[in-house]
């Protein structure tokens, strides 16, 4: 591409999504499946043309459809993967060959469905949301690819997300806590009767380890429609993992057998659960099973070692470390002390965080208070951002005034985490460390702002 062209391109890229975030936020919903099955009705049903792989559940998403389509593509299929939110990019949403499709043509793509777009929005209420113009963009980049298999996570929910018009053919869902509580529901059985509108007649649904409560209400769903089960613990599930330099060494029993010596570079024992949920998934997808035996495990060790998984607990700098992560809720961030108790010896852990507002965030404080010495708190760029000052007082409750410090813009926020890391006692040095979380945005806008100064 000449340079001129690429200079066009970028700027028709940020004229797209100025349009694109112009339109209603993923936070306000209008429950609905109209606009976007209009949408895609015009498009000529492009969620039709493709199998569909689709996750749902509150943690883990993100990572366990990386998971997916890592392996999907060490099979040699062509893979569309859908994932929310970004970290930094727009484009991170679309993937097309395990990559961001480029600005050229998520263009390309966004002026091809317009003027339907536009015809959907004259004949509704309510325009297309953001997320729903996103879903019609993704569907319609993958038939026009074509893709073998698309991997499509929910954003939000399941029965009333957009991404639920395809039947998907493997229905995944992640554990279920406890989070968007004003939309879901006030309680993890009642949000996990939400999310088990992904499964639909003669599927295959793959269940990732449960609460009683929202096992049951993912099985009743299942049996509705006739679909059969595989649940961790049961068909599948971790058999043994122990920490390794850089990630994990994992040995998993999937539908088909056991798969061993698996290498995964991720931290935390959630992550090896993601890890044998998309196995589990993986072999549902190719026919693979008891009568079958495991699929190729040369193949399946090629594509765990290749994982990566940006913002979560993800190592951006060194002396001293910094780990950026999306914890968003009290289960995640549970999840991600327990892994940092696992995998780091720090002797001195700072902690910065940045929440949205809606959340949980007394509860991740307390997920975070026994394992940081000092904490933080800032505020990103998000409209829903909490202000740095209410987020403090919060923290003050749980840490205490001596051990929380206020720096509400976050470049600011991680220069000083770093300088208390590494301000500790002697004893501290070559130990000390940095966790900036809270949020998606947070992580992603961290990420950036480190990227150009790792030491």
């Amino acid at each position: 591409m000449s340079s001129s062209s690429k200079d066009d391109s970028t700027g028709d890229m940020a004229r797209v999504a100025k349009e694109l975030l112009a339109r209603w936020p993923e936070n306000r919903l209008e429950p609905s499946l109209t606009r976007i099955s209009a949408l895609v009705d015009l498009l000529g049903s492009p969620h039709r043309a493709m199998p569909v792989v689709q996750v749902a559940g509150t943690n883990g998403k993100t990572t366990t459809a990386r998971m997916i389509d890592e392996l999907l593509r060490g099979f040699g299929l062509r893979v569309g993967r859908f994932t929310s939110p970004h970290l930094q990019s727009i484009r991170e949403r679309i993937v097309l060959d395990g990559e961001p499709v480029s600005a050229e043509r998520f263009v390309e793509t966004y002026n091809d469905i317009s003027p339907y777009i536009a015809m959907v929005d004259a004949a509704s209420e309510i325009p297309l949301s953001f997320f729903e113009v996103m879903v019609g963009m993704a569907y319609a980049l993958f038939a026009d690819a074509p893709v073998d298999v698309a991997v499509i996570e929910v954003g939000m929910g399941g029965t009333w997300d957009a991404t639920n018009i395809a039947d998907a053919r493997v229905a995944v869902v992640t554990p279920v806590a406890l989070d968007h509580a004003e939309y879901l529901g006030p309680d993890v059985p009642t949000i996990a009767g939400e999310k088990a509108g992904i499964i639909k007649d003669d599927a295959i649904a793959v269940l990732a380890h449960q609460e009683p409560g929202a096992l049951d209400a993912l099985v009743r769903r299942a049996v509705e429609v006739d679909a059969v089960v595989a649940r961790e613990g049961t068909e599948f599930g971790v058999l043994e993992r122990r920490v390794a330099v850089g990630g994990q060494q994992v040995r998993l029993q999937g539908l088909g057998g056991e798969y061993e010596e698996i290498f995964l570079p991720l931290f935390g024992a959630y992550q090896a659960q993601n890890a044998v949920t998309a196995l589990a998934a993986v072999e549902a997808f190719l026919g693979a099973g008891a009568a079958t035996g495991p699929i190729e495990q040369e193949t399946v060790r090629a594509a765990f070692a290749a994982v990566r998984s940006p913002g979560r607990l993800e190592r951006v700098r060194t002396s001293p470390t910094v780990l950026v992560d999306a914890a968003h809720n009290p289960a995640g961030m549970t999840a991600t002390v327990e892994a940092i108790r696992e995998s780091f010896d720090f002797t001195r852990l700072v902690g910065v965080v940045g929440s949205v507002r809606g959340k949980d965030v007394s509860g991740m404080l307390a997920a975070l208070e026994d394992i940081c010495a000092e904490l933080v708190v800032t505020q990103n760029s998000s409209a829903r951002a909490m202000p740095a000052d209410e987020l403090g007082a919060l923290a003050v409750d749980v840490f205490g005034a001596e051990r929380v410090s206020v720096h509400p813009i976050l470049s600011e926020a991680l220069d000083s985490a770093i300088e208390l890391a590494e301000a500790g006692p002697d004893d501290a040095l070559g130990g000390s460390g940095v966790l900036v979380t809270g949020s998606v945005i947070t992580a992603g806008e961290a990420r950036t702002l480190l990227s150009g100064r790792r030491a």
